[in-house]
């Protein structure tokens, strides 16, 4: 979470806490809860007046931002008859201690934090929650690992695998890091392993080590144990989050054997529970409610038996829901590569066999499509429903190639991951990277972005041929009658930190061994 997100909803939130009266039904302590090693966690706790027990949620901030992050909702929590301990973990604002980026000592914060709730407030043992979006998600889920206690999650804009979400594809996510690493230096204190990590990072050095650092700070890592715990765990993130992309979330769903839902919608990172936590009516958080009323409350509100997949269409609003993963698409199209041709400089995405050919392109320089700004570009989508654009005639032909189907007579409703198959070879020998980017472009050649995917071969060899099978992040996208499909592949994108060599090139080519062709996941 940028600093600029983390500065905007503090001081929202600041004014939402001094402007609203306190309500008749639970009250509000500010507390400082100690820890084993004797770091003090800044923490706001709210208590139904009423006498009795009750179940608690423990609400973890996220990356950058206060315990002031929660107050609308916990608030509302507690006024429905939960017990909420909303925290500031170690390193952030006035919490002591140094940022642990989710490791050992921050798991084992979370359950002093649970033991400090269960003596301290009229919380019930075996009715224990814990929840937050980006940061706090990702504590929230790694914690129900450790601590059965927890009895249900609810983890919004989470991550599951940490070197993914650094390295997806080998290839350096460098806006999210950066943000994360500003961030962090503007509201917390990084600690020197920490520290370490960014510096081999954005060096590009060491690529292990940082490896290592965030295998032990993800969820999936420790999976057998939240199965054996068996926690009730809801998730949802956006399509087009640039910290955490959706695909690494639908692996560990998939492997997930404990109550479970998944909920996907437009947008970027944390910006589809915004609203929520302003305290207006947010579809993340009325699902967050409903989850803990079951699995809390004993309440049954009817989402048990739903359908543990909802995915909201991008530009509709509405959603569709699936039994499993595996059944959010029932067929798949392809649509094979072709020869470029000298008079439009252009390929075609078709249906038959297109063996035989090359083309080359200049890399090392952008064009006009890119996958924009973290958290602007894709994140005005949850707020407007429009996607981001491209001109695609505008795309300079010597820095991309460019393949484009024929006008749809139907329309082609992509749910799930897309898959790209391509034949790669670099003038160069090293690390280079391309960028694919699958739009849907109307008559007069304004691409929607579907998708964007970026690989890199960091041992490449030049002039030796390299096969390239990556997917596209998941998403749920009609395009319509009337539209074609176009892909776009260049080699810079602002997004990453890895790029092509400048001046070098990149061929691709497709032959009868090898094709090189689109897969779509289609509904």
């Amino acid at each position: 979470m940028s600093w600029l997100r983390a500065f905007a909803v503090s001081a929202v939130l600041l004014l939402c806490a001094i402007t609203t009266p306190a309500s008749a039904a639970s009250s509000l302590r500010i507390v400082d809860i100690a820890t084993r090693d004797g770091v003090t966690l800044k923490s706001a706790v709210f208590t139904p007046d009423a006498p009795g027990r009750y179940p608690a949620i423990i609400f973890i901030t996220s990356w950058a931002l206060p315990n002031l992050e929660y107050f609308v909702q916990a608030q509302k929590f507690a006024d429905a008859g939960y017990v909420v301990v909303s925290y500031t973990p170690r390193g952030f604002y006035a919490s002591g201690g140094t940022i642990d980026t989710a490791g050992p000592k921050d798991i084992g914060d979370l359950t002093e934090v649970i033991n400090w709730t269960l003596a301290n407030t009229p919380s019930e043992p075996t009715r224990i929650g814990a929840a937050g979006v980006s940061y706090g998600a990702g504590l929230a889920l790694i914690g129900s690992a450790f601590d059965s206690r927890i009895r249900s999650v609810a983890a919004m804009s989470c991550w599951t695998d940490l070197p993914f979400s650094l390295f997806g594809n080998q290839t350096r996510h460098l806006q999210s890091a950066a943000l994360l690493a500003l961030s962090a230096q503007l509201t917390g204190r990084p600690s020197p392993e920490l520290q370490q990590a960014l510096s081999n990072f954005f060096a590009n050095e060491d690529v292990a080590s940082v490896v290592a650092y965030a295998q032990v700070r993800s969820a999936a890592t420790y999976l057998e144990r939240i199965n054996a715990n068996r926690p009730a765990i809801l998730m949802a993130n956006a399509y087009g989050d640039s910290f955490f992309g959706p695909n690494q979330l639908t692996d560990f769903f998939n492997r997930l054997s404990v109550p479970k839902r998944l909920e996907l919608r437009p947008g970027d990172h944390a910006i589809p529970e915004l609203t929520g936590i302003l305290g207006l009516p947010n579809d993340a958080w009325t699902s967050t409610r409903r989850w803990f009323d079951q699995y809390l409350r004993g309440i049954n509100t009817g989402i048990a038996s739903e359908n543990p997949v909802q995915l909201q269409l991008r530009g509709q609003g509405s959603y569709e829901s699936y039994p499993s993963w595996g059944t959010v698409s029932t067929s798949s199209a392809r649509y094979n590569l072709s020869d470029v041709h000298w008079w439009s400089r252009e390929g075609e995405l078709a249906a038959g066999s297109q063996a035989g050919w090359n083309a080359t392109i200049i890399a090392g320089d952008d064009t006009v499509a890119n996958g924009g700004l973290a958290l602007l570009t894709n994140g005005a989508e949850a707020i407007t429903g429009e996607p981001p654009t491209a001109w695609i005639p505008a795309v300079d032909r010597d820095n991309a190639g460019v393949w484009q189907s024929d006008w749809l007579s139907s329309p082609q409703r992509v749910r799930g991951a897309a898959r790209l198959r391509l034949t790669v070879t670099p003038s160069n020998s090293g690390q280079t990277t391309v960028i694919a980017y699958l739009y849907d472009t109307d008559w007069g050649g304004t691409g929607s972005l579907v998708s964007h995917v970026a690989v890199t071969l960091r041992d490449a060899v030049a002039g030796q041929p390299r096969t390239v099978e990556v997917d596209f992040p998941a998403t749920a996208y009609d395009v319509p009658s009337g539209h074609r499909l176009s892909l776009v592949i260049d080699t810079v994108d602002p997004l990453y930190a890895d790029k092509a060599p400048f001046l070098s090139t990149v061929k691709f080519s497709s032959s009868s061994s090898s094709p090189s062709y689109l897969a779509l996941p289609l509904k």
